[in-house]
């Protein structure tokens, strides 16, 4: 009797044991959904002053390049959007995929331009009409696998990553782009109140 006994284990031990399986089974399926950081007032104040600064490094940019030309200067929507996109990556951190191939974009552009400048032309490849091999595996490859590589297409950065990591990029990225036109449209907002109350007060001190 005595070894029996000895050897059963207290009820406490035993309600303590599957309480923590408990806790270990159900932790990812019964923990709540964790708000996005992107949707923080926070985030939203951050990316709001770097988006401010860089459109107004955007207006005071150097006039040289629009002397040149209106086919060497890109346009200034085209310029407010690179700017948009890399204070995007800047509030970002790095810490993603999208976020380090947009800040490594631009640098790429500028070598890759620099290379075209003194690269000789060449002429261009000759086309075939025979289908190519591509586009015969492109044929047979999975719907699945398809769309993935579209949604990695779309993503900056997400060509060559697994299917899981694309769409937790994808989610954080879509996120960051919703709290990315939040923001534009606060600040859009913002500035045809200023305009709207300067000229106003232009208005009523001109001389009748």
């Amino acid at each position: 009797m005595a070894s029996t006994s000895s050897s059963t284990p207290a009820p406490v031990e035993v309600d303590e044991r599957g309480r923590k399986r408990k806790r270990a089974a159900g932790a990812d399926p019964a923990a709540p959904a964790q708000p996005s950081k992107w949707r923080t007032r926070r985030e939203h104040e951050i990316y709001s002053s770097k988006l401010l600064e860089a459109i107004r490094l955007v207006r005071a940019g150097p006039p040289s390049a629009a002397a040149a030309g209106t086919a060497a200067a890109p346009p200034r929507s085209r310029a407010v959007r690179e700017a948009a996109d890399r204070a995007l990556a800047v509030a970002a951190r790095g810490r993603t995929h999208w976020s380090r191939a947009i800040l490594a974009s631009r640098r790429r552009r500028l070598q890759a331009a620099h290379r075209a400048r003194l690269r000789a032309p060449a002429s261009p490849p000759a086309r075939h009409g025979a289908p190519s091999a591509s586009a015969a595996k492109g044929a047979a490859t999975p719907p699945l696998e398809r769309k993935a590589k579209v949604l990695g297409r779309l993503v900056p950065g997400c060509r060559k990553l697994s299917f899981p990591t694309l769409l937790a990029e994808t989610t954080d990225y879509i996120a960051a782009l919703q709290m990315q036109v939040r923001a534009m449209t606060a600040l859009a907002e913002a500035l045809s109140a200023v305009s709207a109350t300067s000229s106003s007060g232009a208005g009523s001190s001109s001389p009748p």
